[in-house]
């Protein structure tokens, strides 16, 4: 996350950092961020994420990062929100994911119409663009901080 939040900040980009105070008390927190808000909990940090998110974007991760992918599209299939989901996959990181949720269709244990409410791609510019799409803002606003 530090790589991302300072190339976006070297880039001129705005950079909003969401962090409980357990993490800040282990010195986690990125003080650079343009705004760096401080919260009690782990769901405290996903309720404001998720209020502030136009769209939710998944890099290779862990479990946080799988925790929080599943989370948002759980809310998404059950109508919380209606906002685009992307999962970067980047050197086929997330290949194995995506045959397993293959199986999980096959089985008939997650729907087709769930695996639409997300989009895969290891282009992040052609991801990005089709979020920014999904969400109905322009992209030239977007995109160009990119």
């Amino acid at each position: 996350m530090r790589i991302v939040a300072d190339a976006t900040l070297q880039a001129g980009g705005k950079v909003v950092g969401v962090i409980p105070q357990a993490l800040v008390d282990r010195e986690w927190a990125h003080h650079g961020c343009t705004e760096l808000h401080i919260v009690q909990t782990m769901h405290d940090r996903k309720r404001m994420m998720a209020e502030r998110a136009d769209a939710f974007l998944a890099l290779p991760g862990g479990l946080g990062t799988l925790e929080e992918l599943f989370e948002v599209w759980t809310w998404r299939q059950l109508g919380y929100h209606d906002k685009p989901i992307g999962l970067l996959n980047v050197a086929n990181y997330y290949d194995r994911l995506l045959e397993f949720l293959s199986v999980s269709v096959e089985q008939q244990l997650v729907g087709d119409w769930q695996m639409r409410l997300i989009r895969a791609d290891s282009d992040p510019v052609s991801l990005l663009q089709s979020l920014v799409q999904a969400a109905g803002t322009s992209p030239a606003a977007h995109l160009n901080q990119i």
